[in-house]
């Protein structure tokens, strides 16, 4: 079976005989795969009033536990979105009242950001949602092709340093 990335392998291979572009294979599929996974997820979170950066927040918020409340900085550090992009999220999470944010009495310069009901409800409802939609994603890999996956990708975020 071929699909996009080996039109693509061909016309390098017959441009280009004299490179080794077999990293193309890999890469071009894990970044057109990762195109398609963020379209289908976006479309759930869309589905819940919600996009995958909010939904990371409050995921992370939950995620850690009671009292569900972390600092900015431990926000952005443990959740999929850049730090630079935490406190325009928190501002928008904030308005919709979904997170809380007060002083941090530890450290007077920053503040604390705390899961509201309404933020536990979001995420809680959405989760069982995403999850069906990841398994859908992956329902043509076994259980011990799932592991592998993982288990390669895992590799691969380490050499990029990003592990």
């Amino acid at each position: 079976m071929t699909d996009h990335v080996d039109g693509i392998l061909a016309q390098w291979h017959r441009e280009r005989p004299d490179l080794d572009v077999s990293p193309m294979a890999v890469i071009g599929r894990l970044s057109r795969a990762a195109v398609a996974v963020d379209a289908r997820l976006a479309r759930n979170f869309a589905a819940h009033g919600l996009d995958r950066a909010s939904f990371d927040v409050l995921a992370t918020l939950l995620r850690n536990g009671p009292p569900h409340r972390l600092t900015p900085a431990a926000l952005a550090a443990d959740s999929m979105i850049t730090s630079s992009a935490v406190a325009q999220r928190l501002n928008r999470l904030e308005a919709r009242g979904l997170v809380a944010r007060a002083p941090n009495p530890e450290d007077g310069r920053g503040s604390l950001v705390t899961l509201t009901p309404a933020g536990k409800a979001a995420v809680e409802e959405t989760l069982p949602d995403h999850l069906a939609t990841e398994e859908e994603l992956l329902a043509d890999l076994s259980p011990a092709e799932r592991t592998v996956l993982a288990d390669l990708l895992a590799r691969l975020l380490r050499s990029a340093g990003a592990g």
